[in-house]
């Protein structure tokens, strides 16, 4: 937003500087160290003042009867670090340059085009006033947010006591259960003892199993859940369970380590979050999941995190709802005439093509 908004505070700030002094020479600069006695390997910063120039724009001038290297205009480092930090405080000295670039390409240009009329149109007057309604717009969002950052401690320690379980942190050992069973790939088999090449022979590709075969593979998937549930109530190591899940599923050898840790309610799906009221060493019911498998949990631990340590998070939280809810005000609540402006495309909907006619709807037959 601030690169977009960039153009137009450019465009409101082209004469800036225009009437600027003529240069004034600058100071001479110290000598190095190196050019006086005893002196270090070092050498010491140049420093610039407020005054000193740091845009030199040559032929250029405002005095229409200086020529030759007599036309110049100088931008000083106050000037210019005030365009600077009014476009993006502390400003990279990277993007300093370019806009320092820009700023001395647009200041000749938009010169040219004063003398060319070119700001008496008639369509200038709306760009200034559409880039005024963005700059202001930026700025009433910069005081909202300002606004929104200003969060007492007071503040945080309600929020932190009224949201409690939302501080909560856990560790857990997980069993996760796929959803279905891998088909298994059969051997390979040559026709003939003659024609045998073990080392030509292509696998043979996988089975593709009835829709029976699954609804029993899911059925068996879901059973073996239930049973490791049980198991591992009655204490059994939660690792050897879950190599045995996927075993069963046909993925030997790539059992997931099944400790989580640091797990908060937020970071878990909203389905799974009842795992948090577990105490140590209690064990979930089988929580399923359509789209990937049955998941069990067992809490190993679990701690409250202090005021301190949350308190940052606490104050970002207000402060984005506090803007959100700033900034909802001006959001929806306009009409536009689909006859002008027409449909509302859908999500991902690619734009008609210039000229092409929206598709006429089909009439219901009578």
């Amino acid at each position: 937003m601030r690169s977009k908004l960039l153009v137009y505070l450019l465009l409101s700030s082209l004469t800036f500087g225009q009437a600027a002094q003529p240069v004034t020479p600058a100071a001479p600069a110290p000598p190095m160290k190196a050019d006086l006695p005893n002196a270090g390997d070092k050498a010491p910063e140049v420093k610039v003042g407020p005054d000193d120039a740091v845009i030199t724009l040559k032929g250029y001038c405002t005095d229409t009867t200086l020529q030759g290297d007599a036309c110049k205009t100088a931008i000083t480092r106050a000037q210019f670090e005030k365009l600077a930090e009014a476009l993006q405080p502390n400003m990279s000295p990277a993007i300093r340059r370019q806009l320092a670039t820009a700023y001395s390409r647009m200041l000749r240009m938009s010169t040219v085009a004063e003398k060319r009329g070119l700001d008496k149109q008639p369509k200038f007057d709306e760009m200034m006033l559409f880039a005024r309604m963005q700059i202001l717009s930026q700025e009433l969002s910069r005081a909202l947010q300002d606004d929104s950052n200003k969060v007492s401690d007071t503040e945080i320690e309600e929020y932190y006591n009224k949201n409690l379980a939302s501080y909560e942190q856990a560790t857990f050992a997980r069993i996760f259960v796929p959803r279905n069973k891998q088909p298994v790939t059969p051997s390979a088999k040559p026709k003939t003892a003659a024609t045998a090449d073990a080392k030509t022979a292509k696998p043979a590709a996988p089975a593709q199993p009835t829709e029976a075969q699954k609804k029993a593979g899911e059925a068996a998937m879901v059973k073996l859940a239930t049973a490791l549930q049980a198991r591992a109530a009655k204490g059994e190591d939660p690792d050897k369970l879950q190599k045995e899940a996927y075993a069963a599923a046909g993925l030997p050898g790539s059992a997931p380590n099944t400790k989580m840790e640091k797990v908060r309610r937020t970071t878990l799906p909203t389905n799974h979050q009842a795992v948090m009221e577990l105490k140590a060493g209690e064990v979930s019911a089988v929580i399923s999941d359509p789209n990937s498998g049955h998941y069990i949990y067992k809490m190993v631990t679990k701690e409250t995190l202090t005021l301190d340590a949350v308190k940052q998070e606490i104050r970002t939280t207000i402060s984005g709802q506090r803007y959100r809810d700033g900034m909802q005000g001006f959001q929806g609540n306009v009409e536009l005439n689909d006859a002008y402006f027409g449909p509302t495309r859908g999500p991902g909907m690619p734009p008609l093509p210039r000229g092409a006619k929206p598709p006429q709807q089909a009439e219901d037959p009578d």
